[in-house]
């Protein structure tokens, strides 16, 4: 039942408040299952129902925060404790020390809810409003909270702790209204704060007049001919991968024990470098200080985007944070190698008109980049400081999501032997023992299907986050109020991706992992169109338009991310040079692979796996061979 008052109800104390009886914040779960090898949601030993309908051990989360580092709970539940969630509150019965059921507080809770009430008085109209404990919302990635409160408020609801208050969405009909219908009537709001000191006015912080300025000249870059040419800077990046893979198992004996989330990030950071500024980071094979640099920008990037308060601005964290001590350094190393990337292309500059620069020959320059675009544009008189702004943005956001998706892909492929051998038949036909190109892309069907998968499972990132610049009227939503929602101007919202994607509204077994599901309608309801992949004949990945904004991997309206395209053709890339050469398993199980989020989903301490060479193209010779049998 939705309360009038938006605040978080008290918990269980921590462990060592109350003895035997105390809960330690208890990880909750909604009544459903979750994929085989998919991130559990509730307490250690979480049984999860996998793609086949067979039952596998779940994964439990990683720690993980929002806008909390300081405030980070270890809340696992401890073993055989009953709980129970009524009206907000988590009640702890006894458990196998005997003692008898009680309940105290946690000094979090107080803290938070006390905030709550003098910040956030008020109602919240006939919106619902999530009730729990503040401590529900760490320990775990955020997103699985919101997914248990979405189960139980509907498409949206508001969320209030401390000195916070959200509107959090999880339904296309509000969705499309924000980012489409309404898109100038919302910016990025609290991720523009975050992200300002490290992007500077790049296209994802930036306010809605810079944005329009910068989209205009930044869009065209990415045309047909440069996609083409970075085709091939893909394709000799992944060789690098290759080639260090093959020598770490000539000397290992056929078999070794990797990091794979370590080795697409290097070969994700490389990528970026060469296609975006013309630096070739050469992270695959070596380390050096600018890549250490890079690496401390993203963490921090990462860290600003899930801390409670923005310490960072008090000028004395400058110098006695020594993390921010640190930040500092490599913000300084990477603008000078920014500034001297800018001034040597503006030193070559051959400037011309927009036509003439989409028609031109990128295999005869010698630094096709979108810096070397975005200099020579005729009319393009950006400064300095917009195109370190451009380069910097594009450099974390496209980092992260590539490295992340091939992790996760590969963590699903590990788990479903059959959809590894259907991808390794299509790489071996389509590509056989050459680089692939553009056209082979295009061919490669059921690995761009792969990766759209693991965009919907794990969103990169798994929230959209913006801010009300005027008073609005937002939908009500599949099953919601037939009035729609009032908000005032000034109100932050999340648009939950991950539970978008996990509808079970919108998907069929939304669970599982299924890449065929693309290619399959489903039927809408009142106010949503469904899923339909005719709509968008010849698309590179399925879309918003295709799903009628229930599925947003890269967002969606205006504001959608301009290099959607490159991200997805440099993971179908990278995905097919390796299932080509080798076979992949899982070192552990998937219990051991616990998650951590941030600015994107990741894994806590990498995604160990085994690998072994397979000879490309025995995916088609025993196929052959079992037609000749029959």
């Amino acid at each position: 039942m939705a309360s009038s008052t938006a605040c978080l109800r008290l918990p269980c104390a921590p462990a060592g408040l109350s003895g035997p009886q105390s809960c330690r914040g208890a990880h909750f779960s909604p009544q459903r299952a979750a994929p085989a090898g998919s991130i559990g949601r509730a307490r250690t030993g979480l049984r999860t129902v996998g793609a086949n309908g067979t039952r596998n051990g779940g994964v439990v989360a990683g720690q993980g925060s929002f806008w909390g580092g300081a405030l980070q709970l270890e809340c696992t539940a401890r073993k055989n404790e009953k709980v129970d969630r009524r009206a907000g509150e988590c009640r702890c019965a006894g458990n196998e020390d005997g003692g008898k059921p009680g309940r105290s507080y946690s000094l979090y809770d107080q803290a938070s809810n006390l905030l709550t009430n003098v910040l956030n008085p008020g109602g919240s109209g006939n919106m619902p409003v999530a009730e729990g404990a503040v401590s529900d919302l760490f320990g775990r990635p955020l997103f699985f909270a919101l997914y248990d409160w979405f189960m139980e408020h509907g498409p949206i609801y508001k969320l209030a702790f401390g000195p916070k208050a959200f509107v959090v969405i999880s339904d296309p009909i509000i969705a499309r209204h924000i980012l489409r219908e309404n898109t100038f009537g919302y910016d990025k709001g609290v991720l523009a704060d975050i992200l300002e000191p490290i992007m500077g006015k790049g296209l994802i912080p930036a306010d809605l007049e810079t944005w329009k300025g910068r989209r205009r000249a930044v869009v065209p870059a990415f045309h047909a001919a440069y996609l083409e040419a970075m085709v091939g800077v893909f394709g000799r990046c992944g060789q690098r991968t290759v080639d260090k893979l093959d020598g770490l198992l000539a000397g290992a004996g056929g078999e070794v024990r990797i990091d794979m989330e370590a080795e697409y990030s290097n070969l994700a950071l490389d990528i970026i470098g060469i296609s975006v500024f013309n630096y070739d980071f050469g992270s695959v094979t070596k380390e050096s200080p600018i890549i250490q640099a890079v690496y401390g920008v993203l963490y921090e990037a990462e860290h600003r985007s899930t801390f409670y308060v923005p310490y960072w601005k008090f000028p004395p964290a400058r110098w006695l944070v020594p993390r921010q001590r640190k930040f500092a350094t490599d913000m300084a190393q990477i603008n000078a190698t920014l500034t001297d990337l800018i001034n040597q292309a503006r030193d070559t500059r051959q400037e011309e008109d927009l036509e003439a620069l989409q028609q031109r020959d990128y295999s005869k320059v010698k630094d096709a980049s979108l810096l070397r675009f975005l200099v020579d544009m005729r009319g393009e008189d950006a400064t300095n400081q917009q195109l370190r702004d451009d380069l910097m943005t594009m450099l974390i956001a496209g980092h992260e999501t590539t490295a992340a998706v091939l992790t996760w892909a590969t963590f699903m492929l590990a788990q479903n032997p059959a959809a590894v051998a259907k991808a390794q038949e299509e790489v071996d036909r389509v590509l056989g023992d050459r680089q692939p190109s553009l056209a082979d892309i295009k061919q490669l069907e059921f690995i761009r299907l792969i990766v759209a998968e693991s965009l919907r499972l794990y969103p990169q990132p798994p929230l959209l986050i913006r801010r009300s610049l005027q008073p609005d009227t937002l939908p009500g939503g599949h099953n919601g109020h037939p009035e729609g929602h009032a908000i005032p101007a000034g109100t932050d919202l999340f648009i939950s991706v991950y539970n978008v994607h996990r509808s079970p509204y919108c998907w069929n077994d939304p669970e599982a992992f299924r890449p065929e599901r693309f290619q399959e309608s489903r039927p809408g309801f009142e106010g949503w169109a469904g899923f339909d992949p005719s709509r968008s004949p010849g698309a590179l990945y399925p879309n918003e338009t295709m799903a009628d904004f229930a599925y947003l991997p890269f967002g969606g309206g205006s504001r959608k991310c301009v290099g959607d395209q490159f991200a997805v053709m440099e993971s179908v890339v990278g995905l097919a040079m390796l299932l080509r050469r080798y076979n992949i398993a899982l070192a552990g199980t998937p219990e051991d692979v616990q998650m951590q989020t941030g600015a994107t989903i990741h894994t806590k301490d990498g995604l160990w796996c085994r690998l072994s060479k397979r000879q490309p193209g025995t995916a088609v010779k025993a196929q052959e061979q079992a037609a000749v049998t029959v």
